[in-house]
């Protein structure tokens, strides 16, 4: 059995390091240093934790990430700081958690433990990044919060109930080893738009769509029209699969409109139907949303980059299809 907490406390220590890493010290060695919590015999390693420097130092540096992690895209570069400081840190805690353990076993952990640390922290930084998608404080403020109590709660589950605790916490990394593709194709999108609009600050690009790559558009010619006009964008929401990938929006000359994503082999194609739809744009910091509502399904949703409105609504503009109802444009 204390082999088994021994493990569950290297593990969770490990993965909460991965979300806040000072706190997760912070709180340690202060609950060491008033005694607190008792640490067996096998977690002795750990009393390290409750000298003063240690908290003190972690302690004002908890401090600074606290009000750091509260501002949209401060937070991202604090992230992209501790990309390698907390997986570093999380395998340091499990190796002191470990003990006099043997040196193979050690040297396993830590590199187990950074594992489990770098999981948390890429869940973390790429929640926190494709929240900045939309910079108001509001949700900043609410998910750096939220880490602060996963921290805490974690921290408390591991003093009272450390088998549940490694239990939890390997349901939370398989989970985020799950929904980790999803996660990093937000990302991903997310930085596209970023650089799109820093780009555009700068004065390198007029927000106009760009030509469309000849692979993409040569996907189109079984469709028996020309590409008329086309942006690059990201699939946020709709029956095309799947979410959250950069392609084009491509209208052709019959009025039929396309979303082409990448594809390892080819582009894959999807089509978009305008007849009957109705289709509404939203225009905010990083980008240009755009919803068409289809009368047949789920709603689509694109996102280009910020300042391409005009070309964006003459793209899905109204199908003129012969014998089909024509759609309502509707700009928020």
């Amino acid at each position: 059995m204390d082999v088994l907490e021994t493990l569950s406390v290297a593990l969770g220590l490990a993965t909460l390091a991965g979300i806040n890493l000072y706190l997760t010290v912070f709180v340690t060695g202060m609950a060491v240093h008033f005694g607190w919590v008792v640490l067996p015999s096998n977690l002795q390693d750990l009393l390290v934790l409750g000298d003063p420097w240690v908290i003190a130092i972690a302690g004002a540096l908890y401090f600074t990430e606290f009000f750091a992690d509260k501002i949209p895209w401060v937070d991202s570069a604090n992230d992209a700081l501790h990309t390698f400081i907390r997986p570093l840190g999380g395998a340091l805690l499990a190796v002191l958690a470990l003990g006099q353990a043997d040196p193979s076993i050690k040297v396993i952990a830590a590199l187990l433990a950074g594992g489990a640390a770098l999981t948390a922290h890429a869940a973390k930084a790429g929640t926190r990044l494709v929240a900045n998608f939309s910079p108001e404080p509001i949700s900043n403020i609410g998910l750096s919060l939220g880490g602060d109590a996963v921290v805490l709660g974690g921290l408390g589950l591991l003093l009272w109930h450390p088998l549940v605790a490694l239990i939890v916490a390997i349901v939370a990394l398989g989970l985020t080893w799950t929904f980790l593709p999803g996660l990093l194709r937000g990302v991903r999108a997310t930085l596209w738009l970023a650089w799109k609009k820093l780009v555009a600050v700068t004065g390198s690009s007029t927000g106009s769509p760009n030509e469309m790559p000849a692979a993409f558009r040569g996907s189109l010619h079984g469709e028996g029209a020309a590409v008329e006009i086309a942006a690059p964008c990201v699939i946020a929401a709709g029956p095309a699969k799947p979410k959250g990938v950069l392609g084009w929006l491509a209208r052709l000359s019959d009025g039929r409109l396309f979303f082409v994503s990448s594809r390892r082999s080819s582009p894959r194609v999807h089509e978009v139907p305008l007849a009957g739809s109705l289709t509404e744009r939203e225009s905010r910091f990083l980008c240009e949303k755009v919803l068409v509502f289809s009368p047949t399904g789920k709603p689509y949703e694109f996102i280009f980059q910020a300042g391409s409105g005009p070309a964006v609504d003459q793209i899905v503009r109204p199908a003129k299809i012969v014998g089909s109802q024509k759609g309502a444009a509707m700009t928020a």
